[in-house]
């Protein structure tokens, strides 16, 4: 019977921040919807400028108070 490897640090890096990336992209969405003929790309940065620093921060910020 194999044994499963855990995953290294870099691969849990790498899917944690594919679902953040995930998240992001339904908020951006969801933020267009309401906002017509404002860019995507602008919707973006507006929401992830408030967290700057990396993707988890962002995420964290966006998800506060849910």
């Amino acid at each position: 019977m194999k044994t499963a490897r855990a995953a290294t640090l870099e691969d849990r890096i790498r899917e944690i921040r594919t679902e953040i990336e995930a998240v992001v992209a339904a908020k951006v969405e969801k933020v267009a919807k309401e906002s017509p003929g404002v860019p995507m790309g602008v919707i973006r940065n507006l929401l992830t400028a408030r967290a700057p620093t990396c993707p988890c921060a962002q995420y964290l910020d966006l998800t506060e108070g849910r």
